[in-house]
């Protein structure tokens, strides 16, 4: 009996002590550092030429696509983006806030869904994105719609969307489509989550364009794709001279509140641009699991600074011949992460031309 009483005592002070750890928690959350908000201007910036966008949704299931066009004012015609999301992120409310950052910044946004499920085959997963990019530019050649600058295309992709992306590029010449000027793989995986042994067929990397400017992006704590998919992806770019490649790790750094993460889920911006879309990843234990970080991981330095900043920066120089330093060289702008609210220096990216 004295130790059941003394046992409830235990418990009694434990729960009556978790408002307090809770509040101290708080209190350390409050005093500490906090991370560098969007920088006001340049590659990964806030100022904005666009004041919106128009969003077209096309086709069902492995055919669909979005379209997103800069608004506010509408330009007489603009370079191509092509968005390739990742393995069950099927519509862009997943990357809504990066879409929208790159359409307000100048760019159409092409958006192709390449699984109509989580049980589409991986062997369908390229044909599908070639497929849907054909129907979009012919739509934006036939439609209503801001003009494409089909000399100015880049291709950039998330997770599977990453491996996907040299796919497209490797494609372009023999399926009809637009010779990309520039490609970004941030964090590519190509295999199925939980079996490395299914992956999707790869292309020959070798029929890239030698003067292609490229970009493949890992994170330090990416323990879902890792940096296998990376490491070959940026093998197969042998034609693409030093100069115009950079293989880059997103560096996590806990110094402030919250803390920068690396994981697979930092290119992941969540905002609805189409409440109507239809295939959010929250089929299954691991969609919800997906599902669950993507709600609770806001945008962040490793945006701004990170993807957004890099690939901005590539586009820049692909399309326009400026900015180069902010996404290639191994540069203080290209490595600059911006400063947490105490001054602190974020950690640096990594780069590389031999990963």
């Amino acid at each position: 009996m004295r130790f059941e009483r003394t046992s409830r005592m235990a418990k009694a002070r434990m729960v009556m002590g978790i408002p307090l750890l809770l509040l101290l928690i708080g209190a350390e959350a409050t005093t500490r550092p906090t991370p560098p908000p969007q920088p006001a201007d340049g590659p990964g910036g806030g100022k904005y030429p666009f004041g919106g966008l128009s969003m077209h949704r096309f086709g069902q299931g492995n055919g669909q696509y979005w379209i997103f066009e800069p608004a506010d004012p509408i330009p007489k015609s603009a370079p191509v983006i092509i968005f390739n999301h990742g393995w069950s992120a099927m519509t862009p409310n997943t990357y809504g806030a990066w879409i929208k950052h790159l359409v307000r910044r100048g760019s159409i946004v092409i958006f192709p869904r390449y699984q109509a499920s989580v049980s589409t085959p991986m062997k369908e997963f390229t044909p599908n994105a070639v497929a849907a990019i054909k129907a979009a530019i012919v739509e934006l050649q036939t439609g209503e719609h801001v003009k494409a600058e089909l000399d100015r295309v880049a291709i950039v992709g998330h997770s599977m969307g990453g491996a996907i992306t040299p796919n497209l590029a490797a494609l372009a010449t023999e399926e009809g489509l637009p010779i990309p000027k520039a490609i970004c793989c941030v964090e590519p995986g190509n295999h199925l989550i939980g079996n490395p042994a299914i992956h999707m067929p790869v292309e020959n990397f070798s029929k890239i364009a030698g003067d292609t400017l490229a970009l493949v992006i890992v994170g330090d704590r990416d323990s879902l794709a890792g940096d296998d998919t990376a490491k070959m992806i940026f093998a197969g770019l042998t034609q693409i001279p030093p100069e115009k490649k950079d293989y880059v790790t997103l560096v996590s750094d806990d110094y402030g509140y919250p803390p920068l993460i690396a994981n697979h889920m930092a290119p992941v911006s969540l905002e609805t641009l189409d409440p109507d879309a239809v295939g959010e990843p929250s089929e299954g234990p691991v969609g919800q699991r997906i599902r669950r970080f993507i709600e609770q991981k806001p945008v962040n330095a490793l945006a701004y600074y990170g993807v957004w900043k890099l690939f901005d920066g590539l586009t820049d120089a692909a399309f326009f011949g400026k900015n180069a330093q902010y996404a290639l060289g191994n540069t203080a702008e290209q490595r600059y992460m911006g400063q947490w609210s105490d001054g602190t220096a974020v950690k640096e990216l990594k780069v590389t031309t031999q990963p």
